[in-house]
């Protein structure tokens, strides 16, 4: 694995100080952790503390953060990464590795638990899913133990707002974990199948029901869990004094024919929630009622442009903090496209498309601050920096690459 920067970038690849270690909130935490504080309910949305939000920025800005990348390492996936890889990001920019952990093959999504004391991963192909301690000094990890999942080629997971639980999603269900003391995992306390039956793309590899994505609403008193197999994003409620869950009424919203949900984003301060669907090459847009916990349909958009007629499948969705701004990720055409979102009605239009310099953006994530934005290519072995455009959400290469073998997932904390 070597680190590559390019136009101005320096390379940095040098043994570093140990560094002071005061928490930090990504934005994934923030959304993940709304329940906790950083939102209170208000009629059928929230409202996040500017003050706070304002905060946390700064502070993000003025602090190096470490990077946890997972890395596709199995020969059948024709990849070449090698496990979970640690990163420091100066504040310049620079990334610096500082270490590679080979376990368990294929860590195609990391988490955090709520405290930024551990870090879990799924596995793809596989049927378990791992823990790892993390040193908060050195930002190294450790390996804790594995559990199995009592299903296959899991694809996300996620902590409960309580931080006693994992859940992730995989085929054919989802699944609920105990965290143990020490943040390893005890065996699962629930694994429910996806109900309904298969769309109609039976003969797509691994066809069937697969919750794809696993995160608690911003209430957090759901889960809700985009299918790609039965075109559906189930809702569920979790037992937080049993890990048991049970299916909410309404159970799940349908979406169209064939479209394949894949993951879903949350808006940070109004009740909508955005889910790119993988078979369609769609953004639908819904209203969110977090007292019945039910999503809406108000607006479909494709993901690439009207001139383009190759193959193409989303992977990644995320929405600016602002909220004014959602970022999708193409596979096939290769590209991040940047929509706007109306403030009053919630509905998207495109902006730009922004090629990102590599083949298949499997994933991609916003800095903390969200100022930058950084393409997993995962067929290209290599990650790209782009600056974000605060007034108009559209991104510009800054020339930074890190390469590294079939990147599949970066998570952030500071250092």
């Amino acid at each position: 694995m070597t680190l590559k920067m390019e136009t101005m970038a320096v390379v940095q690849c040098k043994p570093y100080a140990d560094a002071p270690t005061p928490q930090s909130r990504t934005r994934r935490s923030f959304l993940l952790g709304a329940a906790g504080g950083m939102a209170t309910l208000a009629g059928a949305g929230w409202i996040p503390s500017a003050d706070s939000a304002a905060a946390a920025e700064a502070a993000d800005t003025a602090y190096p953060q470490f990077a946890y990348i997972g890395c596709f390492s199995s020969e059948r996936r024709d990849a070449r990464g090698k496990g979970i890889s640690v990163y420091r990001i100066d504040p310049g920019g620079a990334w610096t590795l500082l270490q590679t952990l080979a376990t368990v093959p294929n860590p195609q999504f990391i988490a955090f638990d709520r405290q930024k004391r551990f870090l879990y991963s799924v596995h793809g192909d596989g049927t378990e899913v791992s823990s790892y301690a993390i040193d908060k000094a050195s930002g190294h990890i450790r390996f804790l133990n594995k559990q199995p999942t009592n299903g296959n080629n899991s694809t996300h997971l996620t902590p409960d707002p309580s931080n006693r639980y994992i859940v992730i999603g995989n085929g054919p269900g989802v699944a609920v974990f105990p965290i143990n003391a020490d943040g390893s995992l005890a065996p699962f306390t629930d694994m429910v199948p996806a109900p309904g039956e298969v769309g109609p793309h039976r003969n797509q590899s691994g066809a069937g029901p697969h919750p794809h994505y696993v995160s608690f609403d911003p209430s957090g008193r759901y889960l809700v869990a985009p299918d790609r197999g039965t075109d559906r994003v189930l809702i569920y409620r979790l037992d937080q004094s049993t890990g048991k869950l049970a299916a909410n009424e309404p159970a799940f919203a349908r979406t169209r024919r064939g479209a394949g949900p894949r993951h879903l984003a949350f808006h940070p301060s109004k009740p909508l929630a955005y889910v790119c669907d993988e078979l369609d090459s769609t953004v639908t847009a819904y209203a969110w009622d977090s007292e019945r916990g039910e999503l809406k349909a108000i607006q479909v958009i494709p993901t690439v442009p009207d001139t383009f007629m190759g193959n193409n499948s989303p992977a990644e969705i995320e929405v600016a903090p602002s909220g004014n701004f959602i970022y999708v990720s193409n596979r096939g055409h290769n590209s991040i496209v940047t929509l706007s979102i109306d403030p009053a009605s919630g509905r998207l239009a495109p902006i730009a498309w922004e090629p990102t310099q590599g083949r298949t953006p499997r994933f991609f994530t916003l800095d903390p601050a969200g100022r930058q934005l950084y393409a997993a290519n995962l067929e290209s072995h290599n990650i790209v920096a782009f600056a974000v455009d605060q007034a108009t959400g559209k991104l510009t290469p800054t020339g930074r690459i890190v390469e590294t073998g079939s990147p599949s997932c970066i998570i952030f904390a500071r250092a």
